[in-house]
């Protein structure tokens, strides 16, 4: 059962997923600002909005618990996939920083089985949130690269 939710996590990771490298050169930064309306007029993502906007799309098959773009962070609620309805996953991202980079995510991911109709938090395979975050950076890298030809 832990292997299908982590199978259909990585199914949805995937489709975002070709590959993701971490350069360090000045081109990959950008601050992606986004004006934002608000009571008080335009304000402007404390984060980066590629990330942000990266991170939304990549997690959208789970279901939000709060996002905050002048925070820069994401809380899913729990999701269990369809074909393992005994195993959920919770996921916390952080943005912290208004540069598209790879040291600018946070990602934390908490698992928890069902047995006897109680929840217990379980462990979660070390690779998952580095998997996330991949798919998040190369996300982020697809929509400035979109947003250059526009």
């Amino acid at each position: 059962m832990r292997r299908i939710l982590f199978a259909s996590l990585a199914v949805a990771v995937s489709l975002v997923l070709t590959g993701c490298g971490s350069d360090s050169d000045d081109s990959d930064v950008d601050s992606g600002a986004t004006a934002i309306s608000s009571q008080g007029g335009g304000r402007t993502l404390g984060v980066n909005s590629f990330l942000w906007h990266a991170t939304l799309d990549t997690l959208r098959f789970m279901p939000l618990a709060s996002a905050d773009p002048f925070g820069g962070v994401v809380i899913t609620d729990w999701y269990s996939a369809p074909e393992a309805p005994t195993e959920r996953l919770k996921v916390t991202v952080y943005i912290l920083d208004r540069s598209l980079r790879a040291d600018g995510l946070k990602i934390a991911v908490f698992r928890q089985t069902q047995t006897g109709g109680t929840w217990t938090d379980a462990q979660v395979s070390a690779d998952t949130a580095t998997k996330l975050e991949n798919a998040i950076l190369t996300r982020a890298r697809e929509l400035r690269l979109a947003s250059n030809h526009s």
